[in-house]
């Protein structure tokens, strides 16, 4: 028994040595560019190809194709990647989005390129650079961790890499060369990749996607260390590998010993599920909101010509038909990425998993396999295992609360990777297994008939959830998540149903393309067709239902057409260039269409413009463009008041607190704290914030103003006190909750949804909002003068002070109570200030509590009520503003205007 203990120990400490690399290698380029290298374990592929290229087919000595695979090879593939992948994205702003979908084109380009050269069976004698001894691997593993470790801890290069990972734009304001830090990152990384490739490459089936996902399993050993620590990596990693091979020598019985066995064989994709769900705060500085843009129109006539194209089929036969068959059912799938990734904007890498389970419950319902159901028809199966496998979203959904950016790729990456490890790939589950078509369906030609009708309803249910309030809410919370839920969109129902819908659809396509190949073929539903999905929906319009179907197509068709690979190979190289042109290639065909396009009519030069003013001087004065304030605005629809009017409150006035007019409730805080990891940033906060009243916050930086703001507004939980409206314990409500009982906000960083345009931006405050009024949306667009041509344009690309007027119409369109502004003349000029002012006085003046947090004294001497001083978390002074402020300046800490 020792003797086995021993042997399994050291097949144990291999694996980990190998798991180790992998660690090491992730954990020194995140360090060093902040990226998660999601092509790591393509990366290793590739050398190992190469490896056995020049060793295997050209003879050459096994120490010079090593030598030139991982010194030279690796190494240069990473600098490749830096410099033209994801250098332009860090300059472009290095949008974590864009950089993930960048990393995954890179491992979807690699992983379609070594299909292309190499083909996609696998191969068995991949050269043996180091014995199958565990020693060697695992002092290579110490001596390149002990290494880094050293480097990073007293040399030059890790004082400044230290200094990139803690503020990049800093360390080169100091002198640091970031561009350089990154490049050896990557170098090194990528030199770590192809030691892991070549190292197990004999030991495994060598094909283009085998060892890149087996690579990327073990990224748990880097979540485990959260992405920063060495050793952490290492000891996780070989204890992960020890223990699963420590397990191989059980062997359960009963119901559950499949599971048990393949859970003890697949120990590393276990840690990588718990890592995922347990660690939400891993890459949190990834976690930003996403850059939105303007949705480019579909252009005309796409439709009609899409419509065509999938009517063709019907007239192939033969093994074109049968090729034709998969395009419908893949582009079902794709529609889920849509509602989840376009519309919902929450990256889901498992949609893949969906798809399998949705072929799978088919299957199982049809051959009367299930647990506890009868034997169904087919077409009732496919439709009953779209609703089992629908709540099983909220594997991928229920993290997403909690998650965003990295933290939450990773989630739906390990659940997609679970549920291939643990289902599909287990006999238990598969075994003489078939699938059928449904009764009067059989024939390539009326099958393809039937997914054209369940494509429309798929289509149909798409729409449904992109338009109305469900699809404003659901791109509001897409484009900005925190200024979704101030305007009152519940945030974490939303997310749920966009990933339950999700994988409904995903479910629904994936029963359809198994039926298509009348079988379930697990390899059709791995995770490496997961994330070349996700790629294919983001390069072509994740927000296009037009761009799902021509992904389907492109994906299917270059495939079948051509030698496997090409399409994985495209998909890549148009992810890789993502940040050139985020909006999809139509968008980049568009603007180099534009910016060929000649010049039409000749143009004035500004003499010429002199000349003809002399001739064709100006009429009367055209009225002033719309201000801040209703009370201003456009003389074109409104009768000139006179001066003294427009200090008096709108004709229309937001609509009263309820129909009994019955007085706002005031705002309050009693004893609140608030702690910032161990950091007390609030102390013993007693604050009134009374109705028909204007309460200003001045203070210095860091004096726990915003910290005040976001207690308030419910973006963060006080550790001690409470906040109450009227007579209501509001304290622990999350923020749409409160703005559903009459709390509204905006942001001093402009939290407008870009996608939508100005009168839906509005809409989604009025639908979200107190009350449900249907006149909301157009007296707030008057207030604030929006309701003119602008109301149809995009917020994208709109000047400052209009997108302020846009946050603040949306805050009034909800009927709030109490309204809180955080820096509300951030950005404007002097005369949208002034027009700020006065519209916040009429706001008071009608009932509404304010609270305005504001650097700018001088606006708050002609605006409050009460003004309170903050210092250090305590409030130090209040008072009308006369007095307090001249304190200020007697004390000589009076702030100059922001």
């Amino acid at each position: 028994m020792s003797s086995l203990t021993y042997d399994l120990t050291l097949a144990g400490l291999s694996v980990g040595s190998a798991a180790a690399l992998t660690g090491i290698g992730l954990v020194v380029t995140y360090r060093s560019t902040g990226v998660l290298n999601f092509a790591h374990g393509a990366i290793a592929m590739v050398c190992a190809y190469v490896l056995r290229q020049f060793v295997v087919e050209w003879g050459w000595p096994l120490w010079a194709g090593a030598t030139v695979t991982l010194l030279v090879l690796a190494p240069g593939i990473g600098m490749l990647l830096e410099r033209f992948v994801f250098r332009p994205l860090a300059v472009l702003g290095s949008d974590p989005a864009q950089t993930l979908v960048a990393s995954i084109g890179v491992f979807v380009l690699l992983v379609g390129g070594a299909a292309l050269l190499w083909g996609q069976g696998a191969r068995d004698d991949a050269p043996e650079l180091v014995s199958a001894d565990p020693w060697g691997q695992l002092a290579v593993a110490l001596v390149l961790a002990a290494a880094v470790g050293a480097v990073i801890r007293w040399t030059r290069f890790g004082r400044e890499l230290r200094a990139v990972v803690d503020d990049r734009q800093l360390a080169v304001l100091g002198g640091v060369d970031a561009d350089r830090v990154a490049a050896a990152g990557w170098a090194f990384g990528s030199f770590t990749a192809g030691l892991t490739g070549v190292l197990l490459a004999p030991y495994v089936r060598l094909d283009p996607y085998g060892l890149p996902l087996l690579v990327m399993e073990v990224v748990a050993v880097a979540v485990i260390a959260r992405m920063r620590s060495l050793p952490v990596a290492v000891v996780t990693a070989l204890a992960i590998g020890v223990a699963q091979s420590q397990l191989t020598r059980l062997h359960p019985s009963g119901w559950g010993a499949p599971l048990l066995q393949a859970v003890g064989t697949n120990l590393f994709v276990v840690a990588l599920l718990i890592a995922a769900l347990a660690m939400p705060n891993v890459g949190t500085r990834d976690a930003l909101p996403r850059t939105a843009t303007a949705r480019v129109p579909t252009p005309p006539g796409a439709w009609i010509v899409a419509i065509v194209l999938f009517l063709l089929p019907l007239g192939f036969a033969g093994s074109d038909l049968h090729t034709s068959v998969q395009v419908p059912a893949l582009g079902v799938v794709l529609l889920s990425l849509v509602v989840v990734t376009g519309r919902g904007g929450q990256i889901s890498l498992g949609q893949a998993a969906y798809a399998g389970l949705g072929a799978l419950f088919t299957a199982l319902l049809a051959a009367g396999r299930f647990p506890g159901l009868p034997r169904l028809p087919e077409l009732a199966a496919l439709a009953l295992a779209v609703v089992l496998v629908a709540p099983l979203g909220l594997l991928t959904g229920w993290p997403a609360i909690s998650r965003r950016g990295l933290a939450l790729a990773l989630a739906t990456f390990a659940v997609g990777v679970g549920v291939s490890r643990f289902v599909f790939a287990q006999p238990y589950a598969i075994a003489g297994l078939s699938l059928g078509r449904p009764a009067g369906f059989e024939g390539d030609r009326a099958y393809y008939v039937l997914e054209l009708a369940l494509l429309a309803a798929a289509l149909l249910a798409t729409w449904l959830l992109r338009r109305g309030r469900t699809g404003r809410a659901l791109a509001a919370m897409r484009d900005h998540e925190s200024g979704a839920s101030a305007a009152g969109v519940q945030v974490p129902s939303l997310k749920l149903l966009a990933f339950v819908s999700g994988a409904a659809l995903a479910a629904l396509g994936g029963g359809m393309l198994g039926m298509g190949l009348r079988a379930f073929d697990p390899a059709a539903y791995d995770p490496v067709r997961g994330l070349l999905w996700f790629a294919a929906v983001v390069v072509l319009g994740a927000d296009s239902t037009l761009g799902a179907l021509a992904a389907a197509a492109l994906l299917v068709g270059l495939d079948a057409g051509a030698r496997g690979g090409v399409a994985a190979a495209l998909i890549g190289v148009l992810a890789v260039l993502v940040g050139r042109f985020p909006g999809g290639p139509y968008e980049a065909l568009r603007s180099a269409t534009a910016h060929l396009r000649p010049g039409r009519g000749a143009r004035l030069t500004e003499q010429g413009t002199r000349v003809r003013h002399l001739l064709h001087p100006a009429g009367p004065e055209a009225p002033p463009s719309p201000t801040l304030t209703g009370l201003t605005a456009s003389t074109a629809h409104r009768t000139p008041r006179a001066p003294e009017a427009a200090a008096q409150p709108p004709q229309e006035p937001p609509a009263p607190d309820d129909k009994t007019h019955t007085p706002a409730p005031a705002l309050t805080t009693h004893d609140l704290q608030a702690r910032y990891d161990g950091f007390t940033a609030l102390q013993d906060i007693t604050l009134t914030v009374p109705p028909a009243h204007i309460t200003a916050v001045v203070g210095p930086n860091g004096a726990g103003k915003s910290t005040l703001f976001h207690c308030l507004a419910g973006t963060h939980r006080p550790a001690q006190g409470q906040v109450r409206l009227g007579t209501r314990d509001i304290t622990h409500l999350p923020a749409h909750a409160r703005t559903r009982l009459g709390i509204a906000r905006t942001f001093q960083q402009l939290a407008v949804f870009p996608s939508l345009t100005v009168a839906e931006n509005v809409r989604v405050g009025a639908e979200q909002g107190r009350l449900q009024d249907p006149s909301a949306v157009e007296r707030s667009l008057r207030l604030l003068g929006l309701d003119g041509p602008v109301r149809s344009l995009p917020a994208a690309g709109l000047p400052t002070g209009t997108l302020r007027r846009v946050e603040l119409a949306r805050a009034l369109a909800g009927a709030p109570r109490v309204l809180l502004l955080d820096e509300p003349a951030a950005g404007l000029d002097t005369a949208e200030v002034t027009a700020l002012a006065r519209i916040l006085k009429a706001l008071a003046a009608d009932g509404m509590a304010l609270l305005v947090v504001e650097h700018d004294l001088d606006l708050v001497a002609d605006l409050a009520d009460t003004v309170h001083v903050m210092t250090a978390g305590r409030i130090v002074a209040s008072g009308p503003p006369d007095r307090v402020l001249d304190v200020l300046d007697t004390a000589g800490t009076r702030e100059a205007p922001a």
